[in-house]
């Protein structure tokens, strides 16, 4: 088995408070970076994804656990590592080249041996001529690349990267990422691996041979995976997609562990036979559903759900739910990041509120079990009610015991919107709402 350039064992990041209580970031985690891979870390907002980074690059002290640097203590040993952050972080004063020598300066380097080193560096980052230019003088793209060619100048061991490419309009980011993995792959950079930290999530699966996704509250390893997956990868293919859908609902559904996809060697998707039997329902809420397609149509029916989450200032992690909830009633579609609405969802999107209800109805019995069973099962009842705990009891058998009453929750929310039952909480039952009156008869007379 290789050696990992750095392990990391057991380490957490917490702060104390003045009650004795603390604030846990990071539960104690175990980590590694072997040479020859490119690890992505994805991760909802709070999860602690530069926290970790920074223990892993010695900028930060674990608050318990170690950091190994060849399987010494980071702490006691000289490491080789670079970081290019999300912001240029470019010294505006300097030129382009002084800014790349800089860090080669700080170590102590001689003028001559720092310059030719600067100047072959930016001729593989694509900036041979730009070395008498200013920051201000290039655009986002070019000043990214000056930030890769000041972490690579010093020829580190492991390059760091927090979200590099956000910063970026989305051509340039994609021009970005095929000359990394070019410079990578052609081994015409200077490094043995590379640690990058993405909220995209088609990106991780584009660039990484092994990816980590966190939780959050502490910040936790949810899952950690070889991709396996030969590039160049295809972002049309059914195994990409699949990984993607994969890692999309580890982030999503915190209570659901799915297994991760198994491929064949040349990275096709092996279907599962093993089918969950109730869909997870999202939980978002009718009003939230309709406002959500209501605003994809002012984008002209069709945006990616990132820069959708930016220019609303929510969180990602807010958006998703909705957006999934969306998709499962046919109300959207999403590829690659993207969001479509459909017919279906345009026409629910514009409808008075009665018209509303009645195609959420439709939709919500087509696609959600769950709602199919429970309205079956109230029309089939003599009496036309059913107790919660029998609907509890199949849930159970799929789902933690908080997830099944959230989902029960969530269905009843749905089927009351949609008029297709109604729930009577004091007795914890549903009924057909056409029959309420009677059922509550039938309950006085079986109580006397």
């Amino acid at each position: 088995m290789t050696e990992a350039i750095i392990r990391a064992q057991q380490v957490e990041k917490f702060y104390a408070q003045p009650s004795e209580n603390r604030i846990q970031v990071i539960a104690p985690t175990d980590l590694s970076i072997a040479p020859g891979e490119i690890v992505a870390l994805l991760g909802p907002s709070g999860s602690g994804k530069s926290t970790l980074l920074r223990m892993l690059s010695g900028l930060s002290k674990p608050s318990g656990g170690k950091v190994f640097w060849h399987e010494k203590p980071i702490d006691t040993v000289q490491i080789h590592v670079s970081i290019v952050f999300q912001s240029f972080a470019l010294f505006p004063w300097l030129t382009v080249l002084e800014n790349v020598e800089a860090p080669l300066k700080a170590k102590g380097i001689e003028a001559e041996e720092r310059r030719a080193r600067s100047l072959k560096i930016l001729d593989t980052v694509g900036l041979d001529g730009f070395a008498a230019a200013y920051p201000k003088e290039l655009s986002g793209g070019m000043r990214q690349r000056v930030g890769f060619a000041r972490a690579l100048v010093v020829e580190p061991e492991v390059l760091f990267m927090d979200e590099p490419f956000s910063a970026l309009d989305v051509l340039t980011a994609e021009n970005l990422r095929s000359e990394l993995l070019e410079l990578w792959q052609k081994k015409t950079i200077p490094t043995q691996a590379i640690f990058i930290v993405t909220h995209n999530i088609e990106e991780a699966v584009l660039l990484a041979d092994r990816i980590i996704v966190l939780g959050r509250n502490p910040g936790h390893v949810r899952t950690d995976f070889k991709v396996g997956l030969p590039q160049p990868r295809d972002r049309k293919s059914a195994a990409f997609t699949k990984l993607v859908d994969y890692i999309y609902t580890v982030l999503t559904r915190p209570d659901v562990t799915p297994d991760v996809p198994r491929l064949h060697t040349d990275g096709r998707h092996v279907r599962d036979q093993r089918q969950m039997r109730y869909e997870m329902l999202p939980h978002a809420r009718p009003g939230g559903i309709a406002g959500l397609l209501e605003i994809i149509i002012d984008f002209s029916g069709h945006t990616d759900v990132y820069r959708l989450a930016d220019e609303l200032a929510f969180e990602i992690d807010d958006l998703l739910p909705i957006v999934d909830a969306a998709q499962l009633l046919g109300f959207l579609m999403v590829e690659e990041g993207d969001v479509s609405i459909t017919p279906a969802g345009r026409e629910y999107a514009e409808s008075e509120i009665l018209k509303q209800k009645e195609l959420f109805r439709a939709a919500a019995t087509e696609h959600v079990l769950l709602l199919r069973q429970i309205n079956r099962a109230l029309n089939n009842k003599t009496d036309h009610t059913v107790p919660e705990e029998f609907f509890l009891d199949m849930l159970d058998e799929q789902f933690s015991e908080e997830e099944t009453q959230r989902q029960l929750e969530t269905a009843i929310n749905w089927g009351r919107y949609a008029e297709l039952f109604d729930f009577d909480a004091a007795r914890r039952r549903f009924i057909l709402p056409e029959t309420e009156e009677t059922a509550a008869s039938i309950q006085e007379s079986s109580e006397s």
